[in-house]
């Protein structure tokens, strides 16, 4: 009897260890595929935010002195968006471009005329076209002649062709300066940088005879040299004409010459959002109005009563 027992206690004893350790087993599984499935989760949640930071990122090449230094970003205010453009440094800048910058850039889309009303007065742009000859014709007699410029002239060119300007600049081709803020990565902040950011190639750093080192510039060796200096120009409304100065008016020119029609794009932009807020009010109003009636009855179902026979 006493040996029954014990036999039965024994049998009893293992199922019990048989079935804790199989929970124990069941037990490791879970949290180990738990432990996994967390780990998957975090892992996608890594990779997901890697990607949305590698989209909204500025390209960075490895190889900066084959892509130039990027420049850094300035606080233009022509770029906000409730501003405009400032008049004042867009005269300045149209100074320095035509003392300096015109001697070996074009400025091809931009006509007298575009300056009246931005920067100067009517009278004052027939006076600057007419400093200028055209080519016009024929004539009567099928000749071609020379006139004064009138406001609907564009820009002369320094040069009459390419090869023209390659011969005049050791081989390089000055490009036209008229789409250089949206043709360049970096737009303002490049070509500042760029005008402001000649220096002394560092040690080790080798730049070819006829060339200048910036570190803006692809390659960071540029044929054109060092063009603005302290006091160059003479500013008519008395500013100081210092390089940063001049570099930043030229500049803000460069980017109006890039989109003149900006300021009336905000303005439009500005009407069109002060109608379209007006507009949805009245469509709220309007949908309120015309629903409430509708939203806010109250159905009453009243059986018919039995009559009484």
């Amino acid at each position: 009897m006493f040996r029954l027992s014990a036999q039965s206690t024994r049998q009893a004893v293992q199922r019990l260890a048989v079935q804790v350790r199989h929970q124990s087993t069941s037990s490791a599984a879970a949290t180990s595929s738990m432990n996994a499935k967390n780990v998957s989760v975090a892992a996608a949640g890594v990779a997901t935010v890697g990607a949305l930071a590698y989209m909204t990122m500025d390209s960075v090449d490895a190889n900066m002195a084959a892509d130039g230094l990027h420049a850094p970003v300035y606080p233009w205010d022509h770029k906000k968006n409730l501003a405009t453009f400032d008049h004042a440094a867009i005269r300045r800048g149209y100074q320095v471009y035509k003392e300096v910058c015109a001697a070996c850039h074009s400025l091809d889309r931009i006509a007298w005329r575009n300056l009246i009303g931005v920067s100067h007065t009517e009278a004052e742009v027939k006076a600057m076209a007419e400093e200028h000859e055209y080519k016009d014709g024929p004539n009567d007699i099928g000749d071609y002649f020379d006139r004064p410029g009138k406001p609907s002239d564009y820009m002369p060119r320094p040069y009459a062709n390419e090869e023209q300007a390659r011969a005049g600049n050791a081989g390089a081709y000055p490009p036209d300066l008229s789409l250089m803020i949206k043709a360049r990565h970096g737009g303002a902040d490049y070509v500042f940088s760029l005008l402001t950011g000649y220096q002394d190639p560092p040690a080790g750093v080798e730049i070819r005879e006829g060339l200048n080192f910036n570190p803006y510039f692809p390659g960071g060796a540029i044929g054109m040299a060092r063009v603005l200096y302290d006091g160059l120009i003479e500013y008519e409304d008395g500013t100081p004409a210092t390089t940063s100065q001049m570099a930043k008016d030229v500049t803000i020119f460069l980017s109006w010459a890039a989109e003149p029609e900006m300021d009336e794009r905000k303005k439009m932009g500005m009407k069109a959002l002060t109608l379209l807020a007006l507009l949805t009010g009245l469509s709220v109003y309007l949908k309120r109005h015309k629903w409430a009636g509708l939203k806010t009855r109250k159905i009453l179902y009243n059986p018919p009563t039995p009559k009484k026979h």
